[in-house]
């Protein structure tokens, strides 16, 4: 199996959504040993996170209560640093980067395509957060046919029962939850 590890929406505007500067500092320690060992095995390390241009914002419909209201502000602009990849986790070569204007990783970005192109069957899936990026991703890439983790502590919500609930209930009818500190011998169990 080829394995990609999928970063969800690590950038600066949105981990400012959780709360305690503390967790999101052991996050990011957790999410940095993930994509060295996903590296060190020559997994492909995918960064995935959300931005809008001006036509992106103005084809967001009045009724979508997620994303009407970023697009009213103008909020998230594409360009704005603090939409870039987080710098710990900075993109190296060889890292795919997708940008995308929905909760899901596959949805609005042409991610699936690059990933079956590298012949990647697994994907590995954390970031922020667990109700939105997280649950969307996982949903879609099961249906696509996807063999999935989720990174049970490189993943995060700054809804703490809502994220409890869905690494209890709901994630595991779709995925394996997996800690990072297992992560390198997921790695090496691949074929």
């Amino acid at each position: 199996m080829s394995l990609a590890l999928l970063l969800l929406d690590l950038q600066p505007a949105i981990l400012a959504a959780l709360p305690d500067a503390g967790e999101r500092d052991a996050l990011l320690g957790r999410l940095e040993r993930a994509v060295a060992d996903v590296r060190a095995a020559d997994g492909t390390v995918a960064h995935v996170r959300t931005g809008f241009t001006e036509a992106d914002w103005d084809a967001v419909p009045a009724g979508n209560t997620a994303f009407a209201p970023l697009a009213r502000h103008r909020v998230l602009h594409h360009e704005d640093p603090a939409t870039a990849v987080h710098e710990r986790l900075a993109p190296r070569a060889g890292d795919l980067l997708a940008r995308k204007t929905r909760f899901g990783a596959l949805s609005t970005t042409d991610l699936d395509r690059r990933l079956r192109e590298r012949g990647v069957t697994t994907l590995v899936v954390a970031g922020i957060s667990t109700s939105g990026a997280v649950l969307s991703t996982v949903v879609d890439a099961a249906d696509r046919d996807y063999r999935l983790h989720v990174l049970s502590d490189a993943v995060a919500d700054p809804d703490t029962e809502a994220h409890d609930l869905l690494l209890r209930r709901v994630l595991p009818t779709r995925a394996h939850l997996t800690a990072t500190a297992a992560l390198p011998d997921l790695l090496l169990r691949r074929p």
